[in-house]
């Protein structure tokens, strides 16, 4: 349904522009640390979830659950309650502001968080999982949007990729925690898997503490008729980035002309995302959906492949977690700056090509017996090193290549359909076909996961966009801007 949109004015702004020139200083790592910390907590769950699944399934745990049901369909739960929170506070975000959303999603999450961890009876451990996945979805429309539009175009890429690949700093933690959690020198059966989850809360109060420094996006306050806040808070940026840097700022010469709008209507951002922006859109499925396969069918099940295949006990799966963990994590980290300098059409395609190609040779090595789990856990390593990147380059790519009206809702759009694709029938299929026992099963599952990132790289090679060290304006222009087909002077935007 349309919303009823007022024109508010029109002002011509250089506020886009001020933002991007801007030099790394504190303030950036106060937005890095206020808003990317969340995907250590997303990490910490997944991976907690998954490390426990034996345990809660041992009798004496205090949940009468199986690990297939907490591998399949808490997971599938936990991931539909994602798309469902993200398509939610998605259009919210995109209405009443950045700010005001990425504090409702957190307080969401420890709520969902919290009462899992008083679970009983398996269907309060289903209903408050998928809580905790609606929290969690919400925050990535939020999250992604406010930073894209708060960091400077020089640094966006790399930023975007290491804060979506810090997801795996949480899985460290979780698989480290659940060592701990699972031991029952130091806690009783029943009570050091509630305590993982105690743990998520405790981190999110804390990251909730210091977001409420971080500010409003001054691109969302420019567009709903709100110039003079925004021009009040990015001139205080620019005195705190100077003072700071001890540099002066260069002069901001690109202006853009913004009719400004209270709000932009359903119906106009579907027919921008999907037929103005339509080769994007193509782009964007074919990220989501090649990655969420992978991710959440073997985020979720890696533990139950140890179990099963290798006869590693519960307790200790975490170690091996642990380390492919660390691999995922130094693949953004050491890559991240490459989606700047070399660009994002090679780098996006390379990463899926590359992590598709070598899943399909760890799927072959795995099938001749010629793997133990540490040579597994060694191969899922390297996959995940440049799979990781891949993964975070789709949130990058949603999050700048449609105009800012549409922003967060563009990344709920897509994070919601292509989660839904690989992200609910992965766990589901992937509990089925590991709990076979089957070596050809999980082979299966290996090689559909490996084909659906190798099309992704394909999809890419053919339809990423340059976006590297390209204002947003420029990219896409704002649905907003006044001037015919320019959004800033001078810059093209043209869709595609």
């Amino acid at each position: 349904m349309s919303v009823s949109v007022p024109q508010t004015g029109t002002v011509t702004t250089a506020i886009p522009a001020r933002l991007d020139r801007l030099p790394w200083s504190r303030w950036h790592w106060t937005i890095v640390i206020g808003l990317g910390t969340v995907w250590i907590l997303d990490g910490l769950e997944v991976t907690v979830v998954g490390n426990i699944a034996g345990r809660l399934s041992e009798e004496g745990s205090g949940l009468a659950i199986s690990s297939a049901q907490v591998t399949g369909i808490a997971a599938a739960l936990y991931v539909a309650g994602a798309c469902a929170g993200a398509l939610f506070f998605g259009r919210l975000t995109d209405i009443f502001g950045r700010k005001k959303l990425f504090m409702v999603t957190l307080a969401v999450y420890l709520g969902a968080t919290a009462l899992t961890a008083v679970s009983m009876e398996s269907w309060w451990f289903f209903a408050f999982r998928f809580l905790t996945g609606f929290g969690i979805g919400g925050e990535y429309a939020a999250i992604n949007s406010a930073i894209d539009e708060l960091i400077p175009s020089y640094y966006r890429g790399r930023v975007d990729i290491v804060i979506n690949g810090s997801f795996w700093l949480g899985a460290i933690g979780g698989s480290l925690l659940s060592i701990l959690a699972l031991d029952t020198d130091l806690f009783p059966a029943n009570v050091g898997w509630r305590l993982t989850f105690a743990l998520g809360v405790v981190l999110g109060l804390a990251i909730l503490l210091v977001r409420r420094s971080v500010p409003e996006s001054p691109r969302w306050l420019l567009i709903h008729g709100r110039e003079k806040e925004a021009e009040r808070l990015v001139s205080s940026v620019e005195a705190e980035v100077a003072a700071d840097t001890g540099r002066e700022l260069p002069p901001a010469t690109e202006e853009i002309t913004i009719r400004q709008r209270e709000s932009v209507g359903f119906g106009m951002i579907a027919r921008t995302v999907l037929s103005t922006y339509r080769r994007r859109a193509a782009l964007g499925f074919s990220l989501f959906i090649g990655q969420a396969f992978l991710y959440n069918a073997i985020t979720f099940g890696f533990g139950a492949i140890l179990t099963t295949f290798f006869d590693v006990p519960t307790s200790d799966t975490g170690y091996y977690f642990a380390f492919i963990a660390a691999g995922n994590f130094l693949g953004p980290l050491l890559l991240g700056q490459l989606f700047d300098t070399l660009g994002r059409r090679v780098m996006i395609s390379s990463t899926y090509l590359l992590s598709g190609l070598l899943l399909f040779g760890t799927a072959w090595l795995f099938d001749r017996g010629a793997l133990s789990a540490v040579t597994l856990t060694v191969c899922w390593c390297v996959v995940l090193f440049f799979a990781s990147a891949g993964a975070s380059s789709a949130y990058l790519t949603v999050s700048e290549v449609f105009p800012m009206e549409t922003r967060a809702m563009a990344i709920a759009f897509f994070y919601a359909i292509g989660t839904a694709a690989g992200g609910i029938s992965g766990p589901l299929i992937f509990a089925d076909l590991t709990e076979s026992g089957v070596v050809g099963d999980t082979v299966l599952a290996f090689q559909i996961g490996a084909s659906l990132m190798c099309v992704a790289g394909l999809v890419a090679a053919a339809l990423a966009v340059r976006a590297e060290r390209r204002s947003l304006e420029d990219i896409a222009r704002p649905l907003t801007a006044a001037g015919g087909s320019k959004g800033l002077k001078g810059s093209g935007g043209a869709a595609g």
